[in-house]
């Protein structure tokens, strides 16, 4: 059987799927996640086990220190992974709510309510948590979803794609309602990107090329999500101590994903005495690259070049860039930011609600680190990704955001003149 024949038999067991699972009560929904959740945890020294092969494999091709952060599992993150499909299951379902309902002059009731979208493809790359949390919140929303899952963590996403098939069946829910692609040549994503007659959406997550084919070529609908090159703006009257923890802890927690900071913006006022601060805090830990006047300040640094302005690095790397005023690093944000997530440090009332009216991303802070976007930190148990575009969605998805609505009409006769 050829990739394409693999890939649209998964895409019709996958829709057939969907027709059951959107009928499906809460309750049995909720019996399956928390099923997942104890098979995972019961199954931590297999995984462990398979994603270390993964490890050893990515070490061999050379991935970054940051990739292979993204890359790992350990015992914790198991946990964390299965105490996230228990908050999923604790959030209200969506399936059914009526958002509004009104009667029209001629007795006709007329009223919204919320569906799921049906069948969801996932492209993503080397974090196979993600494999976890996405097929969580597609399930509670009643969605089957067709998994590609990047091919240096394809042994890992493999088992943990059977740990949630055994445990549907286990609980008699289809067994196809998540499936893994299970090939990781790149044909196959261009075979799922065309099958606009079973998938209802595709989300692709990761690095901006991938994004950028997905949103490009795919005739099924796509959500633009996840590049990140998320910037911090230093105001001239921030209390420094608090932005260099804000800084540190949005560069260097997790590099490598998309809610890190990239770029940091710092006011002239200030620059001379925050920036020695900011090299000796990132010592031999972060790359550094200035424009030149940051390079005036701290002259051991990288020069910045124009390149590295909208970048997202994805590693211990960041761009620095003195600016005159909060106008400039508005400017600059709207020039070269990817309307992720933004924040400023700052004293200044004004400045701050300045800041928030004025950028234009999916999430925007005042004295907080980016590394809050995040669909768990926000309260939605997970997230299939963070949309970075305006319609259907923006921000981390949740339950809701894996939904949509249909009318629903109730009358007693009536025709239309």
């Amino acid at each position: 059987m050829s990739i394409r024949e693999e890939v649209v038999n998964q895409a019709k067991k996958a829709q057939s799927a969907s027709r059951d699972l959107a009928n499906l009560s809460a309750q049995k929904k909720n019996e399956a996640l928390l099923r997942i959740a104890t098979e995972l945890e019961d199954s931590t020294a297999e995984i462990l086990k398979i994603n270390a092969e993964d490890m050893e494999k990515g070490r061999e091709n050379n991935l970054s220190k940051a990739l292979l952060d993204r890359l790992k599992l350990t015992e914790e993150r198991i946990n964390k992974m299965a105490q996230g499909l228990r908050e999923i299951v604790q959030l209200e379902d969506p399936i059914g709510e009526i958002p509004r309902s009104w009667k029209l002059p001629n007795s006709l009731q007329v009223g919204r309510i919320r569906v799921p979208l049906g069948v969801v493809g996932i492209i993503y790359e080397a974090r196979p948590n993600v494999t976890i949390d996405v097929a969580g919140l597609c399930l509670k929303a009643g969605n089957a979803v067709i998994l590609r899952g990047g091919s240096n963590a394809f042994n890992s996403n493999q088992k943990l794609t059977e740990i949630i098939s055994s445990s549907l069946k286990a609980v008699g829910l289809p067994e196809n309602s998540v499936q893994l692609i299970q090939t990781t040549a790149r044909e196959a994503v261009d075979v799922l990107l065309g099958l606009d007659d079973y998938l209802d959406v595709l989300i692709p997550r990761g690095g901006e090329g991938l994004i950028n084919k997905g949103v490009r070529d795919s005739t099924v609908p796509a959500i633009q999500t996840g590049v990140g090159n998320c910037h911090v703006f230093v105001d001239s009257s921030a209390d420094q101590q608090m932005a260099l923890d804000i800084v540190d802890n949005a560069k260097t927690s997790r590099p490598a994903v998309c809610n890190a900071a990239e770029s940091l913006l710092v006011h002239k006022e200030i620059a001379s005495e925050f920036l020695p601060q900011l090299e000796e805090l990132f010592a031999d830990r972060v790359e550094l690259r200035g424009c030149e006047a940051t390079l005036d300040i701290i002259p051991d640094i990288n020069e910045a070049r124009p390149e590295d302005w909208g970048k997202e690095y994805l590693d211990y790397i960041m761009s620095v860039k003195i600016v005159d005023s909060l106008e400039e690093a508005l400017n600059h944000i709207y020039n070269y930011g990817s309307m992720h997530s933004e924040a400023i440090i700052t004293s200044d009332y004004n400045n701050a609600n300045q800041f928030l009216e004025e950028v234009d991303a999916a999430a925007v802070y005042v004295n907080a680190s980016t590394r809050f976007t995040d669909g768990g930190q926000f309260g939605l148990g997970a997230e299939t990704g963070i949309s970075t575009q305006k319609l259907h969605a923006r921000g981390p998805m949740g339950l809701k955001e894996l939904t949509t609505t249909k009318y629903i009409i109730r009358g007693k006769g009536q025709i239309r003149e």
